[in-house]
């Protein structure tokens, strides 16, 4: 029996090797930033990506398969976001201090990030359905999903606009910022968690305890948010 047909007819053993396929990935993108000193673009999220997609390729497997094998993993999403707040109530004298600030930047970073997303669509000739599919890009995966299904879009597409809007966040961030001369980890992290979510705020998280505080914040806030201006932009469209 050929790999694909063993992966096709055992479906406990092919959610074994999924899973162990997953987790293999992510730890060999884990290394690969490591040994080259933590290049940003070395992204462990979108190294395992194309490890497990080549693998998916090779294998002639579909994804539909593939998810339904690796359920258990995408279920611990949720728990691995929420546990970003363990920073943040570490941090939280900071974060009281920082407040007002923080606020104007992430009401900022919500509207722009939202209008941006559905005028490029716009500009480019799209649909209503990507349009409304792309506008909460920014916001963690679940979280984007849940008000996709609530406003029409297409959730698996806003699942591939978040992930690759979080892999991009992540790469250019905090090069970007160096660049424009900000140091501040609370700026980072809160940027991270607005612009980028999760993937981006992990990156964050290891690098510094209070950038992690704020990434976490900027995820949560940015959330709610952005499932409050996302039905307003949807009544505005055509």
């Amino acid at each position: 029996m050929t790999l694909p047909d063993f992966l096709t007819h055992d479906a406990e053993m092919a959610s074994l090797f999924w899973m162990a396929m997953t987790v293999a990935a992510f730890a060999c993108g884990v290394q690969v930033q490591l040994r080259l000193r933590g290049a940003p673009w070395a992204n462990p999220v979108l190294i395992a990506i194309l490890l497990v997609s080549s693998m998916l390729y090779a294998t002639a497997t579909p994804y539909s398969v593939y998810f339904a094998a690796v359920r258990s993993i995408n279920f611990l999403l949720g728990p691995a976001t929420v546990a970003l707040a363990i920073p943040l109530a570490q941090s939280i004298g900071h974060v009281l201090r920082s407040l007002v600030s923080m606020g104007i930047a992430l009401i900022a970073g919500a509207i722009v990030s939202v209008m941006a997303g559905v005028l490029l669509v716009v500009s480019c000739g799209g649909d209503r359905l990507v349009a409304l599919s792309m506008a909460p890009k920014a916001v963690t995966t679940p979280i984007a999903i849940a008000i996709t299904h609530q406003i029409g879009g297409q959730p698996s597409l806003t699942a591939t606009f978040a992930i690759f809007g979080g892999i991009i966040a992540a790469i250019i961030g905090e090069p970007l910022l160096r660049r424009m001369g900000i140091s501040d980890w609370r700026a980072h992290g809160l940027a991270a968690g607005v612009a980028g979510s999760g993937i981006a705020a992990a990156q964050v998280a290891r690098r510094d305890p209070l950038g992690a505080a704020f990434a976490a914040l900027g995820i949560g806030l940015n959330g709610l948010v952005t499932a409050l201006l996302v039905p307003l932009i949807r009544m505005l469209l055509p």
